[in-house]
């Protein structure tokens, strides 16, 4: 297990390349098992995959919870072990535990009221609305267990260890290609489910894996000796695991409400065009995943150097991910762009479908690299402590500026679905570059009040 020094004192480039790329790898897995789960929908039918595509929103909302709260405790742990407070560390990472049973349970409560609610806003009716419901209930049920192993993944990663969580996302995938045909098409016991059937797979491997993480985290010594009078909620650590870890969900949350809004502005044009986005969505996130890791080696690495108060390798660490990142992302980007066709019609022999999955492939591979830029911003900001920009910049590019501009071009200038497309190149540029500038002062201004202290 690497120590605080390793992460205080190695070269930054082999420190970088240590925790991005298992993480990387991880994720990478983890998009497939969602393209399983995309392709084996498209083998029952059309409504199914818009159905998949419609209860991607909602579904989003527990991956945000669950990645906010591991993305804070992260930070607050990477933080402590940086400044040598083990035993602060060690609480931080008991208290998220009760943390996230407590939002689990609410998410999920709260979950079983709005879904229906927002199923009907972005336009589903009848067996349309009944298929992404049954989906999305048996999703609500694994809650806990989507939490839980963020929470434990943060454990292991704020010291170092992306290999394990690596581990499970790989088996996750292999286990999800068994399971979904098995429920979705009945066999050795097992009625067929249908769409039930996807969603009882993806709690099953949650579950699982839950116990799996648990393991590796007991054999590293990290809850040995737990005494379970520490689980009880404390203000502060509360109060701290929100303040750090709220923000993060927020801005996780806004990628939902971004998601929401799209589906429920393309319905404007019709089922073929909720299912290409969904498509779409699934491809946008493979282009991107071998960056993800980076995002997390910059959360790790800033959280423990600004703990030490090294706020050169802090600099260093922001620009150093982002140029391994913008590398990364233009190869994926060129790759998109020439075969989109092909990587759509993967998923679907519709050819309307097909058409409008490209369309937006061929506007987006122009903006994917934005994300590079905002993503690596974002955590570099987190791991400095500082986690509300995330929420006021994710409102800008998923609420405030997407509405007015998707109508204005869609409807008004008439440019139909390709007006949602270059709507969301305007708003992730616009974004992308003042978040650069902005972490840029930030860093800046932090290096310079330590500078006058001492």
């Amino acid at each position: 297990m690497n120590s605080r020094s390793n992460f205080t004192t190695a070269p930054l480039p082999g420190l970088i390349k240590q925790l991005a790329v298992p993480a990387s790898v991880g994720f990478i897995f983890n998009t497939l098992f969602n393209v399983a789960d995309t392709w084996y929908g498209g083998l029952l039918s059309t409504k199914v995959l818009a159905s998949l595509s419609l209860s991607f929103p909602v579904f989003f909302i527990i991956l945000a919870l669950g990645t906010g709260l591991g993305t804070g405790t992260t930070a607050l742990i990477s933080h402590a072990l940086g400044a040598g407070k083990f035993k602060e560390a060690r609480l931080y990472g008991i208290q998220a535990i009760s943390f996230a049973i407590v939002n689990s349970v609410l998410l999920t409560i709260i979950g079983f009221f709005l879904a229906p609610i927002l199923f009907r806003i972005m336009g589903a009716e009848g067996e349309y609305l009944d298929t992404a419901l049954q989906y999305m209930y048996l999703i609500l049920c694994g809650t806990v267990f989507f939490l839980m192993n963020n929470i434990f993944n943060a454990f292991l990663t704020s010291r170092g260890d992306t290999r394990t969580y690596r581990n499970f996302l790989i088996a996750g995938f292999f286990l999800n290609l068994g399971f979904d045909p098995w429920f979705m098409f009945g066999g050795l016991g097992v009625p067929a489910m249908g769409i039930k059937g996807i969603a009882l797979s993806t709690v099953m491997i949650q579950f699982i894996g839950m116990f799996y993480l648990l393991f590796v985290v007991r054999s590293r010594g990290i809850l040995l000796h737990l005494n379970y009078r520490e689980l009880f909620p404390r203000k502060l650590f509360f109060t701290n695991l929100f303040k750090q870890g709220f923000p993060a969900s927020l801005n996780m949350m806004t990628i939902a409400l971004g998601i929401f809004i799209i589906t429920a502005f393309a319905g404007r044009f019709g089922a073929n065009t909720v299912a290409a986005f969904g498509i779409a969505i699934r491809i946008e996130q493979m282009a991107l995943l071998p960056t993800i890791g980076l995002n997390i080696a910059t959360l790790t690495l800033t959280g423990q150097n600004m703990g030490a108060l090294l706020l050169h390798r802090v600099y260093e660490t922001w620009k150093l991910s982002q140029t391994y990142g913008i590398i990364i992302i233009l190869i994926g980007s060129t790759l998109v762009f020439f075969f989109a066709r092909q990587l759509v019609g993967f998923f679907t022999e519709d050819p309307d479908v097909v058409g409008i999955g490209v369309e937006y492939l061929h506007v987006g591979v122009f903006y994917f690299l934005s994300y590079i830029i905002l993503n690596i911003s974002v955590s570099t900001l987190q791991g400095m402590k500082k986690p509300m920009y995330a929420i006021w910049i994710g409102l800008y590019r998923r609420l405030l500026v997407p509405l007015p501009l998707f109508y204005f071009l869609a409807v008004i200038l008439n440019w139909g679905t390709k007006g949602i497309w270059w709507s969301l190149f305007i708003v992730n540029w616009t974004a992308a570059i003042y978040t650069f500038f902005y972490t840029r002062k930030k860093i800046r201004k932090v290096a310079h009040i330590h500078t006058s202290k001492t």
